[in-house]
């Protein structure tokens, strides 16, 4: 990738203004200047995806749904294993991502895919109301109602259906036993600079994660930042599973953030 391709990209991060009125309007504004660079710069800033979608298994005949999938870059870590699907659901607010998603899916065969433009937090198949796998991957931290997008993908999920979940986050001042904490500094200087682009790390994403679904695997670790080479961003991979009990399809109790 060229220095002034990524320059556009980084313009787009740093500087140019995120604007409109609606979430929708605000991602689409925020990637519609940056379509297709996006993905040649983003595989060196957002690490974590390929473990993550290689660690779940691709259920045959099952239905998985990527919220926030952005242009389906990520569904390529499921290599041929996403042929064992019986539909994948790509669902986005950004239409020029869509669009590229498509052009992939087209591209690489994939007879299963469908792109969808719709809201993480209600979107759900008419065909299948119940799904077996979820995933979010850098999309939780850009969702506002991000708690109601993990609430959704707890009710379609399957008794026993997967979740997984990469992104950038901080730590509570005083995280949970088992789980790292960051120093002030860390959980300060990243909400600040991800604010600019209507990214939150939040600290209460792992503990709700681990409230709402049995976890399976975690992975608390620090992606290097292109062109900045002494700092590290924090991300997480959390895989977890819907309990197999007679009280896996009640809406769980809100929460307060």
């Amino acid at each position: 990738m060229s220095l002034l391709r990524d320059l556009k990209v980084l313009y787009s991060l740093a500087l140019a203004p995120v604007k409109g009125k609606t979430h929708a309007e605000r991602m689409e504004g925020f990637y519609g200047r940056q379509a297709d660079q996006y993905d040649d710069f983003r595989k060196r800033l957002l690490k974590g995806r390929a473990e993550l979608y290689q660690a779940i298994e691709a259920p045959e005949q099952g239905i998985w749904i990527d919220f926030g999938g952005g242009t389906g870059s990520n569904l390529e870590f499921l290599g041929d294993r996403i042929h064992r699907l019986k539909h994948v659901y790509l669902v986005d607010l950004a239409e020029s991502l869509l669009k590229v998603a498509e052009r992939r899916a087209e591209d690489r065969g994939w007879h299963n895919f469908e792109a969808v433009y719709a809201d993480a937090t209600t979107y759900r198949p008419e065909a299948s109301p119940l799904v077996d796998v979820v995933t979010f991957s850098y999309s939780l931290t850009m969702i506002p109602n991000w708690f109601a997008a993990i609430d959704h993908a707890y009710r379609i999920l399957k008794p026993g259906g997967v979740i997984g979940v990469v992104d950038f986050y901080v730590s509570r001042k005083s995280p949970d036993e088992g789980l790292r904490r960051h120093p002030w500094s860390t959980r300060s200087f990243w909400r600040s600079w991800f604010d600019f682009d209507h990214v939150f790390p939040n600290p209460d994403h792992l503990p709700y994660l681990h409230h709402r679904f049995e976890a399976q695997n975690l992975d608390e670790c620090r992606a290097k930042v292109p062109y900045l080479p002494l700092v590290r961003a924090p991300y997480y991979v959390f895989v977890g599973r819907k309990p197999l009990d007679n009280q896996a399809n009640q809406a769980p109790p809100p929460v307060q953030v």
